[in-house]
């Protein structure tokens, strides 16, 4: 008897017609049965926000062939929940993936990232997720590079056993004449500093454009930031529970 393909659902934040997520479905479509839900333009940024003051829109696409997909005017979460909850009902994915983001999601850029949001959103309805990004911002990015090692994640974490509750955060270096290999890989501690630029539009009114460069304040060698500066696919392993367990005696001490 055929064993049944594994349910891979695939998201992203650059849109469902932007070429990272084209590239994930050709990478790892022959691993498994692929669902994509990806929003209908782009929503980088959007962290881990749902649309709640509006109506969201959900409609079939035949932008990536040979797949069940799907556009959604809403958030990635939303694009996860509507999957979870209307396109897939009761079946439950082996895999959730987002990406193949254009732009680096380490360090502090995985609070921001509506990549990692996905998958996050994936972790915490306890099925295995990974995001992916690579290090070019541009839309008309090569990933070619990404595939054997993208496929090697995926495979191995459709054969288990993957940590409960825990999205991976996969990054890629813009490495033309090879990857060194896989690190896994702690976030390290940096920070955007930024700059909002005051302009004004043709009625003379203000507005205002956020700019900034991405400072690195940690030099340890065991870090996302350090693999891939040497050339290493970073791995990091995220959970959705922000308590600060180390702190809980000091504001005990402070408070109580």
């Amino acid at each position: 008897m055929k064993k049944d393909r594994p349910l891979i659902l695939i998201s992203n934040d650059d849109g469902i017609f932007a070429k990272g997520i084209a590239s994930l479905v050709d990478f790892v479509r022959d691993l498994g049965e692929i669902v994509v839900v990806a929003p209908s333009f782009p929503q980088s940024g959007m962290g881990h926000a749902i649309t709640i003051h509006e109506h969201i829109r959900l409609d079939k696409s035949t932008l990536i062939p040979g797949v069940e997909a799907y556009e959604c005017s809403g958030t990635p979460v939303d694009c996860v929940k509507l999957a979870k909850h209307f396109i897939l009902k009761d079946r439950k994915p082996a895999l959730v993936l987002s990406g193949i983001n254009h732009g680096s999601n380490s360090s502090v850029s995985v609070i921001y990232s509506g990549t990692m949001s996905a998958a996050i959103e994936g972790a915490m309805e306890g099925i295995p997720s990974i995001g992916f990004s690579l290090c070019d911002y541009d839309h008309n990015a090569d990933f070619e590079h990404c595939r054997e090692i993208v496929r090697k994640i995926v495979s191995r974490s459709l054969d288990g056993p993957f940590p409960d509750h825990t999205a991976l955060n996969v990054n890629f270096p813009m490495a033309k004449t090879g990857l060194k290999g896989i690190r896994i890989c702690r976030q390290a501690r940096a920070r955007w500093q930024e700059e909002f630029e005051n302009r004004k539009d043709p009625r003379g009114r203000d507005y205002f454009w956020l700019s900034g460069n991405f400072t690195n304040l940690d030099h340890g060698s065991d870090t996302d930031e350090a693999a891939l500066s040497e050339g290493f696919v970073s791995v990091v392993p995220c959970h959705f529970d922000l308590t600060s367990y180390q702190s809980i005696p000091e504001v005990e001490k402070m408070l109580l």
